[in-house]
């Protein structure tokens, strides 16, 4: 079992920059792909990043390419997800996931979440 727990998010004005944290419990956080998604109000939950350790992938989704960096310290057993060049379409819950498929993209491909942390980012 993993638990995880995000932090860092906030209100932030357009063009501004956020980092969230993700800290995970247990001993095998190095054995698992670390993801992030996102949820706006009305929407479905979206994937937005993700990184594999033991496989070097990271991938993004294309909304936020250039602007977002995903992270991992291992040792911390915490997954970063640096936000820069924020945008008002970036508003949305952000949840930490867990899983075990290296590059996943997919809602299934996570087997443990967090309760989320807000973003809002205001015009």
């Amino acid at each position: 079992q993993v638990q995880l727990v995000e932090s860092g998010g906030g209100l932030v004005q357009a063009g501004g920059s956020l980092r969230l944290s993700c800290t995970a419990s247990g001993r095998t956080f190095s054995t698992y792909v670390m993801g992030w998604f996102r949820q706006a109000p009305g929407k479905e939950r979206e994937f937005v990043a993700t990184i594999s350790w033991r496989d070097g992938i990271i991938r993004y989704v294309d909304s936020v390419q250039g602007r977002f960096t995903i992270s991992r310290d291992n040792a911390k057993n915490t997954v970063f997800l640096k936000m820069n060049s924020l945008k008002p379409e970036d508003t949305a819950v952000y949840y930490c996931a867990a899983g075990t498929t290296a590059g996943g993209t997919r809602f299934t491909d996570y087997n443990f979440w967090g309760q989320g942390t807000q973003v809002t980012v205001s015009s």
